[in-house]
This record gives structure tokens, sequence and C-alpha cells, in this order.
């Protein structure tokens, strides 16, 4: 009974017949980026907090530059970026060796994986803020400013993420994940939180180790956000994009989501409490949050199509 509970929650089927696209990565036919920037900054305030973003790569050449490029033009005036490639042999080296720029630093070099690489490339940096941006994915114009002016004005916060775009191959949009706020329980079973839109205080890293767990290979985000949770970190999600998730056959999520995925998520879940919650309440939050997303998404979509929306492009 609770796995046909469990099932009833995140079926596909359910979230498409009750209109939710949160969890979902294929929600409408390709179409152009319907946001192409978040609110401009006019903030030239010397103060800004120092940014370090790294990108973990291995053979995404086909991708990489597009991710470099989103992360360089974001002009931010104090940013510490690494790309860490673990020795690819798609040509992805020499367009890393094509790039000068003062705020990035490459390295090549074999790893033990995802997490390992990123572990390499954030030992290379002191900013006070951190994020990183895997090789496909993208930061939207004015991310950074957005974030960093956040971080800035509200020293209390510890961890701050926003909502995603999904595109395909051709960098054409197919969905979008508009959450509804934050909520600390639902976190303990299940995991909303877009990676590439979430940015944390250099302070927690450390308190909760310094370190994603190398022995993960999915599910290390989650653990992070996890021992962030443990730490008593004060959260809080901003309901702007910030980030662009590229959906495509090769990418780690959908090739590994039942072989690995699934396993460690289950191990992470264990591990920090979810399964202690009970099943009647999992399920009773879940599907709440659910519809508070839906109707997140319908004051979006309200507000995009009137011209009002601080995410717009204008």
């Amino acid at each position: 009974m609770i796995g046909f509970w469990q099932r009833l929650a995140a079926g596909q089927t359910i979230r498409r017949a009750l209109g939710v696209k949160l969890g979902r990565l294929h929600q409408y036919p390709p179409r152009d980026l319907s946001v192409a920037r978040i609110e401009a900054l006019d903030d030239e305030s010397p103060d800004w907090p120092s940014i370090a973003i790294v990108t973990p790569s291995l053979d995404q050449g086909r991708f990489l530059t597009r991710a470099i490029d989103s992360v360089l033009a974001q002009d931010y005036p104090r940013l510490q970026y690494v790309v860490q490639d673990g020795v690819s042999n798609d040509g992805s080296v020499a367009l890393l060796q094509a790039y000068e720029h003062p705020a990035l630093r490459i390295r090549v070099e074999r790893d033990g994986g995802t997490a390992d690489a990123i572990n390499r490339a954030f030992a290379l940096t002191d900013a006070e803020l951190m994020g990183w941006l895997n090789s496909d994915d993208l930061y939207l114009p004015g991310t950074l400013r957005r974030v960093g002016r956040f971080f800035r004005d509200h020293p209390g916060i510890d961890v701050v993420y926003g909502n995603r775009l999904i595109m395909d191959e051709s960098d054409r949009e197919i969905g979008r994940w508009i959450l509804p706020g934050h909520d600390e329980r639902l976190l303990r079973f299940v995991d909303y939180v877009p990676q590439e839109t979430m940015f944390w205080r250099r302070r927690l890293w450390e308190r909760v180790g310094g370190c994603l767990d190398v022995d993960l290979r999915f599910a290390f985000d989650w653990d992070l956000i996890l021992r962030f949770v443990q730490a008593h970190a004060a959260f809080c999600h901003l309901p702007e994009l910030f980030g662009v998730f590229r959906v495509h056959g090769s990418q780690k999520t959908q090739s590994q989501l039942r072989s690995v995925g699934r396993p460690e998520m289950a191990r992470v879940r264990a591990q920090y409490g979810g399964l202690q919650i009970p099943a009647w309440s999992r399920v009773w939050n879940h599907l709440t949050y659910l519809w508070r997303h839906h109707a997140a998404e319908r004051r979006f979509e309200g507000a995009l199509h009137g011209g009002t929306h601080s995410d717009g492009s204008g």
C-alpha cells in the first residue's frame, strides 16, 4: 500500500492529469525561450560578495562553450570560475584552451567522477558564495547579480535557489519548473531544488564538511542539501528563473535514473529521516506542494502573458 501511494504522489500520469509540470522534463513541443533574462540590476555598489562557480565536464564539447559563455556573460564583478575537465576525448580540451578571461581558471586532470571533480574545483577557490553549473546547463543573464545582491542584503540567509527553464539539445524550451516556495519537510523525502539555480555561503559549505560525497554519482546534490538542513541553514526560494536545465539523450539524469539514481535516492531518503515520516503525511505533504506549484505556475503564466513578469525580457 505504501508503494502504491508513493507512486500515486510521484507518477507522471497523475501529474499530467492535474496539469502539474514539476517533476516532468518534456512538457510541451519545443519553442523559443519564453524568458531570455531576469530583471536587470543597475546596482553598481562596490561591495558585491565574491562568487565561485565551478563546471565539471567530461566529453560535453557540444554544450560546454554555451555553459561557459553563460557564466562569463554574467559580467559579475567578483567572479571566480573554474572549469574542471576530466581529460575529455571529444575536443573539449581544445575548446577550453581557446578561452582567455581573468575570472576563468581551467584544470584538465583525471578525477573520480562528477562529485570529485566539483570538490577539486571548489578547492581552488575562496569566494564567499558558491554554486556549480553542469557543462550542459546555462545561467540566464542577470542571475549572478540577482543572487549576489540578495545575499549581500540578507546576511542571515545561507542558501538561495530559484526556478528553472528546461530546454532541448537545440536550445529550444520544452518546459519549466515554477516552485511554490521552500518546504524543508518535503526535502527529506523529495528533492525539487533545481541544482543549477542553487547558491550557498562558503561558511555553510565548510560547516558541513567542505565537500560532496564522492561515493554518490547521482544524488550528491540532494545529499548536500540535506546536510545543509541538518546544519540548520536558512533557505530562501526566490521566484525567478535562474538556470536552464538541458535535456538530451546522454545525460545522467535520464540514462542512470533506474540503475543508479533510484538506489542512491533511496539511500539518501533513509539516511536523513525521510522514511521516518508516516506514509500518509508524506503523501499529503507532497500533493499539497504539487497543488501549490500548480497555482504558482498559473500566476507565472498570467504575469508572463500580461507583460508584468519580472523575469521576462520585456
